[in-house]
């Protein structure tokens, strides 16, 4: 079968970081194909090249076996290329329908036009089944409507290659399902489609072949159905990878936060988002919070950790109140908290990493004296945590946040906060946009935390991740706690049922 893409000793550096070194990599026509490696591997990189946001500073792309130069997004439009960024590319204020002509408008007269506009974005999206409000404002909808808003904008142009970058890290498992039947869908429909992820079983379950970058290098391609996730994880990182996550029975200790009957309405949903939430966490263990995307979970967060303040309830953390108090009390008095959100609340993403890895920090002698900061210390501080996190960045400490990959800005944060030795850790999402070895890794944190008699509240939409990882399970549904589950004897299925409101039980924690 002919190449439709070729990209062939492909070289792209960042000052003395090989992005890419040297990378040989082929896109069949109608196939789907995997790309994958662990963070800061190249992979975004490459397509980055192929897309036209980056010049190679080597190697040749060849389209339909014709040498071609791309040099911006359009160049790549007009082959008819597409990329969904990891991380999208929306403006909040504008409608459904003007982010997907936004830069291919239609005008009439001088006058922009959006009726035929219009009808053509319905017709696509009945057609592939990704249902959106035309007329809906990006920043009312939910980020699963936001990513078919991204597919649409590619579809609109025509586009036959289809390249997602990391395209499940912020969506629900029934949209993950929903994603993975689009996407051979459109393989069936002769489109060719790259997908960049780190999670191997989507890779087992879409992908017609796979190949694997590490360290800037291709380490080589592979048929899926003649391989397994064991074999792809060894290629990504080097060495075997523990997939099952091994931990010893809890030693629960005396409790270290409670919430009580805790509620928060919303004005721009005009309903109780959290309603009469009490929980009770102690040391030693892990509480996992599972439920689908917009049930109360991110609002729960937001109270506990002082970014929204609660419409009732109380907290206490270590036995002093805290309801009320300010981000930074709640911080000092033993408080960590890794956000849903790495770009809005994790990151100054035009800070350096060494600044970035003190925010919490910077106004303690250890890093201020009289008001001015002691950069060395601050930046032997970032050496030590890039060193033992294995944070990869250009230019070491000096590096800006927002040129780095989404895992290693997430491993940034997840070091800093554990750095402070946090008697209660609220993790969100903690191994989004992670690669196998860093979640391995991450896991292996947590757990060590949870050993040390710290208290853990684990909030993912990775179900696997909550089973694997918790003590103690609590599902929400519509702002409510609607069961408390034994990992041990629980199921996907059953977590599922009451995640979707089909099964519920009487819910009495001890803190009620």
């Amino acid at each position: 079968m002919p190449y439709i893409i070729e990209m062939l000793d492909i070289c792209k550096n960042f000052g003395t970081l090989k992005a890419n070194d040297h990378v040989t990599f082929e896109l069949k026509q109608s196939e789907v194909h995997a790309l994958v490696g662990e963070n800061g591997a190249g992979k975004s990189t490459l397509m980055s090249i192929l897309f036209g946001l980056y010049a190679a500073d080597g190697g040749e792309i060849r389209y339909k076996g014709e040498k071609v130069e791309i040099k911006n997004p359009n160049d790549a439009n007009r082959l008819r290329i597409g990329m969904v960024h990891q991380h999208f590319k929306l403006v909040d204020v504008f409608t459904v329908t003007e982010n997907i002509i936004l830069g291919n408008e239609d005008t009439k007269y001088g006058f922009l036009t959006k009726k035929e506009a219009r009808k053509k974005i319905v017709a696509l999206s009945e057609r592939y089944k990704l249902t959106v409000d035309p007329d809906a404002l990006i920043k009312d909808i939910s980020v699963g409507m936001q990513q078919r808003v991204e597919i649409l904008k590619m579809l609109y142009r025509d586009a036959d290659i289809l390249i997602f970058d990391e395209p499940t890290a912020v969506l629900t498992p029934q949209e993950i399902d929903e994603l993975m039947i689009t996407i051979r869908n459109f393989a069936k429909e002769g489109k060719s489609i790259v997908i960049i992820t780190h999670k191997l079983n989507e890779v087992m379950a879409v992908a017609d072949r796979c190949t694997v970058l590490r360290k800037g290098k291709c380490i080589g391609t592979v048929d899926v159905k003649d391989t397994t996730a064991a074999d792809l994880a060894e290629m990504m990182v080097g060495r075997k990878i523990i997939f099952t996550v091994h931990k010893h029975p809890a030693n629960v200790k005396d409790e270290i936060f409670r919430a009580e009957h805790v509620s928060y309405f919303s004005k721009e949903k005009n309903r109780m988002t959290v309603d009469d939430v009490s929980i009770s966490a102690k040391g030693g263990e892990i509480i996992g919070i599972a439920g689908i995307e917009g049930n109360g979970q991110t609002e729960l967060v937001d109270i506990i950790t002082g970014l929204k303040r609660q419409t009732a309830g109380r907290f206490t953390l270590k036995g002093v109140d805290i309801t009320d108090a300010s981000i930074r009390t709640k911080l000092e008095t033993g408080m960590g908290h890794i956000p849903e959100d790495r770009h809005k609340h994790g990151l100054v993403l035009d800070f350096n990493l060494a600044e970035n890895l003190v925010l919490e920090n910077y106004y303690l002698p250890a890093y201020q004296k009289r008001g001015f900061i002691k950069f060395d210390a601050v930046d032997a501080n970032a050496e030590n945590l890039i060193e033992r996190f294995d944070i990869r960045s250009a230019a070491g400490v000096a590096t800006v946040v927002r040129s780095m990959s989404g895992g290693n800005q997430q491993k940034a944060i997840i070091s800093r906060e554990i750095s402070r030795d946090p008697e209660l850790l609220v993790a969100v999402q903690p191994t989004r946009g992670l690669d196998v070895g860093a979640i391995e890794y991450i896991h292996e944190q947590l757990l060590k935390e949870r050993d040390a008699g710290k208290a853990i509240l684990l909030i993912s939409l990775e179900l696997d991740e909550i089973i694997d990882l918790s003590d103690r399970i609590l599902v929400m549904f519509e702002g409510r706690i609607v069961a408390e589950l034994d990992p041990q004897k629980t199921t996907f299925h059953e977590i599922g049922l009451y995640m979707s409101g089909s099964k519920s039980e009487v819910k009495t924690d001890e803190a009620a």
